[in-house]
């Protein structure tokens, strides 16, 4: 599975330059493997200028003329992604010495490069360094390296030709079929594992941004968090939290959270669940389009969590009613314990991860021979036959007024 850093990394970056807001995350305050071999590696103090950090990220520092190359001049149609940060662009570089080299030879990378006129500021373009630059895990992104130059500041990814999970499960076009309900499972427990490992001891980081936009496949539909521009380094000591700014995502962040700004585990543990609802209905966190007292995936979804005869009622659609429903009743029952209002009810991510991979180990998880595979024909219609819109997310003025909108994007999402 790999190996990853043991390292107690902050999340502080240096004073501000007048920037804000995150890749596709904005402020939205006041509103309503586990399994896989660690690696015990002992890293510097706690970096907390822009020069330290960079010096010990271990990663590539390249030039702009490189990745310049490397993406034919930044060329329109290398675009592969885009948001509030900018655009995404594809390239290549050779495997070894990762010099750029012509398309199709080499390695494919994803190269992030920050729009100087967007959103995405200087501080969160540090902080994914601060963080992917040491550790290291097999669901998280591959960061590769990074330019400063000037005023150019870029990342380089491992690139992931499966795009989001956000495409799979919202886009409609050819190249998108309907997930499966076992391949749904393997990107969930995926992710769990990734988020589990950011709060074990070897890591104890709160991740903040977890949505299905952030959730890469890999082309053995591997599911790998990227973004980390948002993320905090864990309470230290005796605390139990973490007081912040509250940010995120319109429809994911943590109840107890956007009230008091009290960052915790528990936290991501809420925003797990609501990627659990997506991945099973189809259904974005947050809908304006849908029919009124739907447009909140998790107040539609509740009330039906913990009932074997409605719970149906909430999956997506383009499954066609193939999975079993014993499977689906736990996995709605361990998203509606994640969604707990209480953050002390929720369990930990390693529980989750247990739940799922205890749900993968058995006929829990159905199949074309298995007796457990149920398909449900009704007339309810969910959100997969709907056209679909980009989430917006928002940042607030101190007073509380909304800025700005953009459009959530994934920033390595595939068009292949």
């Amino acid at each position: 599975m790999g190996s990853c850093f043991s390292a107690r990394i902050k999340a502080e970056s240096p004073p501000g330059n007048g920037y804000n807001s995150d890749y596709d995350s904005k402020d939205v305050n006041g509103l309503s493997g586990l399994n896989s071999p660690i690696s015990s590696i002992s890293v510097s103090p706690t970096p907390r200028t822009e020069g330290e950090i960079l010096q010990s990220s271990n990663l590539k520092n390249f030039c702009f003329s490189e990745l310049r190359i490397a993406t034919r001049n930044f060329r329109p149609d290398s675009v592969v992604g885009e948001g509030g940060f900018g655009c995404v662009f594809k390239g290549w570089v050779d495997e070894n010495t990762l010099t750029p080299t012509k398309p199709g030879n080499g390695i494919v990378i994803a190269v992030k490069r920050l729009n100087q006129d967007g959103f995405q500021g200087h501080n969160e373009w540090l902080t994914e360094i601060n963080f992917l630059g040491q550790l290291h895990h097999p669901n998280l992104v591959k960061l590769i390296g990074y330019c400063l130059e000037y005023d150019h500041r870029l990342l380089v990814y491992e690139f992931m030709p499966k795009g989001s999970l956000d495409n799979h499960l919202f886009r409609r076009a050819s190249h998108f079929q309907p997930l499966s309900w076992n391949l749904r499972m393997k990107i969930a427990l995926g992710a769990a594992k990734g988020l589990a490992f950011l709060h074990s001891d070897e890591a104890k980081v709160i991740y903040r941004d977890l949505k299905t936009s952030n959730i890469l496949l890999d082309l053995n539909y591997n599911a790998k968090l990227c973004d980390f521009g948002l993320a905090k380094d864990g309470p230290a000591g005796d605390k139990s939290y973490v007081s912040t700014r509250v940010m995120g995502t319109y429809g994911y962040a943590a109840p107890e959270y956007m009230a008091t700004g009290h960052l915790t585990k528990r936290s991501d543990v809420y925003t797990f669940g609501v990627v659990l609802l997506e991945i099973m209905s189809g259904r974005r966190a947050l809908d304006q389009n849908m029919p009124s007292g739907e447009h909140s995936l998790v107040e539609w979804a509740k009330p039906y969590l913990n009932s074997k005869r409605r719970v149906f009622q909430i999956m997506d659609a383009r499954i066609e009613g193939q999975y079993p429903v014993r499977g689906a009743m736990k996995t709605a029952n361990l998203a509606n314990l994640c969604l707990s209002t209480e953050p002390k009810l929720r369990p930990t991510m390693e529980v989750v991860v247990r739940t799922l991979e205890q749900l993968q180990d058995s006929n829990d998880m159905g199949g074309a021979g298995s007796s457990q595979n149920t398909t449900h024909r009704n007339n309810y219609h969910n959100s997969s036959s709907e056209p679909r819109y980009q989430r917006r997310s928002v940042t607030e003025t101190s007073n509380g007024g909304v800025s700005h909108l953009t459009p959530s994007a994934s920033p390595l999402r595939s068009h292949t």
